[in-house]
């Protein structure tokens, strides 16, 4: 019986021992199998999340943010326990004891899924089988797949320590609302700090993990709540939270951003505009979109807020003003169908659906509205984001679009989505009334930088950055017209000219492939031999294209080259009065290096780009500071700082011509047009039929340009000019930077002597000599200047035609003569008269 008894349970043993030796076989086989191609756990030490790379502005405020993936990385040691300890409760109470898996926790979800007969299917991951899943594996629910993340989680808790797993998982784990890690999701969610969160706050995210999109805020906010209470729980018996705290975050209500509690985050920031964009384009040209978008990049942008503001208004009034002067509508395009028109709650939904600009504030904020119906005096309008009021009524009175040409009723249907702004009283600021506007078909460009720096302070690409992402100041290529000439006339400067120096302004005809050419000035007249200065002071074509025949096309391609308005310049006449394209931030960065005496300078709209660890990726500028270390310089000395600029021009040109460029904005084509309290110098320019029209100026220490045309180019308008046009965005825009930044004399060079001319002859004048036809001259030194010559450019002059001459001299007038005669003088002489040995 005993030897029985022991047979029996010798083969249960053997039986079992032979089961355990078959399981431990299969399940080595099944680890071999499954562990011979999994990814490598080890670049998790490696790992850089992305993150968000941030804009900021001059005074260090955020303007702008760019990411992929909405994610804030946060160190672990900056992650405050409270969120820690709520995500454990929530996710992983054993974290801190199991070596990568739970095996309670497995067994629990097999008896769950086997019960249910697969209904209750679980997955029962801890922390950092989590962090596997996320960073290695694929998400599905396949048997291999859990083999896999076991088997990782184990070799990653024996590789990192918990805390560093905790971080991975922290900041990659996807919270909902477009954000990962708990540090974007606090700021999208309440818009604090994660040291700000309190418990009931923590356990808010902490719910979140398993489905963000079934636990909602707004949607699902009550089974949101539950979750919630659920994580307060856990955390409570866990010990994290006491009786009272835990009653007492119980009792909270479910508060977030989505519901109105607390102001959005990106309300603080202003909407993304044309310079932002430009930098997203330079910087993803530069780093790779990959790196400037996940890269967690800090940029410095050159913006200055106040002077951007500054920028879009001038540019705005002036295309507004022009548009409404046409007396046309467009609209926006958009129509809301009629049966969303019934109530108050469906026009504005419908209405907050329709993609149009959202981003504009001229004199005072537009707003997209919809026209709910068109009576005989009125339009009666709904306005989004406002509320109607007694004090102010949603309607438009007929008198406020008097400007539109045609029948009122032709213009607007109901349905029509329209922008309105509040009409105000100046200084009051008292409502009138709501008024219509619409986005011009025109547009343009604006741009102002340093001109010591290439620092851009401003940058406008259009109208509207929301209506249109077409960047009119860097993408756009257009003829910048006359407002080229002042290359022409550096390189004939820097070639022994003088601003005295004659030239014939006469008819011309050259033979091109295409035909004759007969280029004209734009007022159609001729005016005979006359000083380089008045010639760029009043923008003589003839004069120009003789000029640039003179000195070679070669010659003055080398120079626009050089100043980096063009990288290739074609040696064709028709170029020197700028009909081959360039962009208005190019010319702009050109004029900067007339203004700064000649140095090169190199535009920016970025000072320094740091990486997510704080090292400098780039700094714009590379001047030397000899002495920023030395302290023992003298309390009334500042430190000396070494310029390593190129030098593309003399100086005594570069003050040459910003002195011819000072009789544009005094007496020239910009006259009127451009009048600020320090002195300034600029050019015109004005295209063929006026397709584009330009002003770019400067002062001793800001550069500034804008240019107006449409998109598809066609004419302006016989009376469209560079000066008419542009001239008051410069001066808009410069009279409140001037009040910022001030300004003074343009700097003259050592090498400079200064002679007094007649600026409608070239004829050398006595010191003493005054009146308006008198300048006083820059001259190099040690270089005695001729006077009298006439250089005709090789072109032949064969007709008569009048010559400029000061108003006082146009008139015929009565004189005394040596004898004490009385006789008549004038009227004043033509290059026929003069040439064939008459008056004078």
């Amino acid at each position: 019986m005993l030897r029985f008894i022991l047979s029996f349970f010798g083969a249960i043993f053997s039986v079992l021992t032979l089961g355990l030796m078959m399981l431990a076989l299969s399940l080595g086989a099944i680890f071999w199998i499954y562990g011979r191609d999994l990814p490598s756990h080890e670049s998790l030490a490696q790992y850089r999340p992305p993150t968000i790379s941030r804009i900021y502005s001059t005074e260090g405020r955020i303007i702008d943010e760019f990411a992929e993936e909405r994610r804030l990385f946060a160190p672990a040691e900056e992650i405050p326990v409270l969120i820690k300890q709520a995500f454990i409760s929530a996710e992983d109470k054993l974290f801190y004891e199991h070596q990568g898996y739970d095996p309670r926790g497995i067994a629990s979800a097999i008896y769950d899924a086997v019960k249910s007969r697969g209904k209750n299917v679980r997955g029962a991951s801890t922390i950092t089988q989590q962090v596997m899943k996320n960073f290695l594996l694929s998400g599905d629910r396949q048997l291999e797949r859990k083999i896999k993340e076991i088997m990782l989680a184990t070799r990653l808790e024996s590789t990192l320590t918990k805390e560093e797993i905790l971080e991975l998982y922290l900041n990659e784990i996807y919270l909902g609302e477009n954000s990962y890690g708990v540090a974007a999701a606090s700021q999208t969610y309440f818009n604090k700090a994660l040291s700000e969160l309190a418990p009931h706050e923590a356990a808010f995210l902490a719910s979140l993990p398993k489905a963000p999109s079934d636990f909602h805020p707004v949607r699902r906010k009550e089974r949101l709540t539950d979750r919630r209470n659920f994580v307060l729980k856990e955390m409570f018996e866990n010990g994290y939270l006491t009786s009272a705290v835990y009653e007492q975050e119980l009792a909270q209500p479910l508060r977030s951003v989505q519901n109105g509690d607390f102001e959005n985050f990106r309300a603080q920031l202003p909407p993304r505009d044309y310079f932002t964009d430009e930098i997203r384009r330079q910087l993803s040209d530069d780093f790779g979109e990959g790196e400037f978008f996940s890269g967690g990049l800090t940029i410095r942008a050159t913006l200055d807020p106040e002077m951007q503001v500054e920028a879009a208004n001038a540019l705005r009034r002036q295309l507004e003003q022009y548009d409404r002067g046409i007396g046309r509508w467009r609209g926006t395009g958009k129509k809301i169908p009629a049966d969303k028109l019934g109530s108050e709650e469906a026009w504005r939904a419908a209405l907050s659906e329709v993609k149009v600009a959202r981003d504009i504030d001229l004199e005072t904020e537009w707003y997209p509205a919809v026209v709910l119906a068109v009576e005989d005096q009125r339009l009666r309008i709904g306005i989004e984001g406002v509320q109607e009021s007694d004090a102010e009524p949603f309607v438009v009175p007929r008198k406020d679009i008097s400007w539109l040409k045609g029948n009122f009723f032709d213009n607007f249907e109901v349905g029509d989505v329209v922008h309105v702004r509040r009409m105000v009283e100046d200084g009051s600021g008292n409502f009138i009334r709501w008024t219509l506007r619409q986005v011009p078909e025109v547009q343009g460009g604006f741009v102002a930088m340093d001109v010591n720096t290439g620092r851009v302070l401003a940058m406008q690409g259009g109208f509207s950055y929301q209506h249109s992402v077409f960047n009119r100041a860097t993408q756009a290529q257009r003829q910048p017209g006359s407002s080229f000439k002042p290359f022409v006339y550096a390189a004939a400067l820097d070639s022994g000219y003088t601003p005295a120096t004659i030239v014939v302004d006469a008819p011309i005809e050259i033979n091109t492939p295409q035909g004759v050419w007969r280029p004209r000035n734009s007022s159609n007249k001729f005016y005979g031999p006359t000083p380089l200065r008045t010639g760029i002071e009043n923008s003589r074509n003839l004069m120009t294209i003789r000029l640039a025949q003179e000195v070679g096309m070669g010659v003055v391609a080398d120079y626009a080259e050089r100043f980096g308005v063009y990288d290739r310049l074609n040696h064709v006449l028709a170029n020197a009065l700028g009909s081959q394209e360039t962009t208005l931030f190019q010319m702009v960065a050109a004029y900067a290096m007339f203004a700064n005496g000649g140095e090169r300078v190199e535009p920016t709209l970025v000072d320094r780009v740091q990486d997510r660890y704080g090292e400098t990726l780039y700094r714009h500028d590379q001047r030397i500071c000899e002495d920023c270390a030395n302290p023992g310089i003298p309390n009334n000395l500042g430190p000396r700082i070494v310029s390593n600029r190129e030098r593309v021009m003399d100086p005594v040109t570069a003050y040459q011509l910003t002195s011819m460029m000072e009789g544009v904005v005094k007496r020239g084509t910009a006259k009127g047009r451009v009048n600020l309290p320090v002195p300034t110098a600029g050019k015109t320019g004005t295209t063929n039929d006026a397709k584009d029209v330009w002003f770019v100026g400067f002062t001793s220490n800001i550069v500034a340009g804008c240019y107006i045309g449409y998109d598809q180019p066609r004419s302006l308008g016989r009376s469209a000019s560079g000066g008419g046009f542009c001239g008051p965005v410069f001066q808009r825009f410069m009279t409140k930077a001037v009040a910022k930044y001030g300004g003074g004399p343009f700097k003259v060079p050592p090498a400079c002597q200064f002679i007094k001319i007649d600026r409608f002859t070239g004829a050398r004048l006595s010191d003493s000599a005054s009146g308006d036809n008198v300048v006083s001259e820059c001259f190099r030194e040690g270089e005695e200047p001729f006077f009298g010559i006439q250089l005709d450019g090789g072109f032949a002059m064969g007709s008569d035609f009048d010559l400029i001459r000061p108003a006082a001299d146009s008139k015929p007038r009565e004189v005394t003569t040596s004898t004490g005669k009385k006789a008549i003088v004038g009227p004043k002489a033509t290059f026929g008269s003069m040439s064939s040995g008459g008056l004078y």
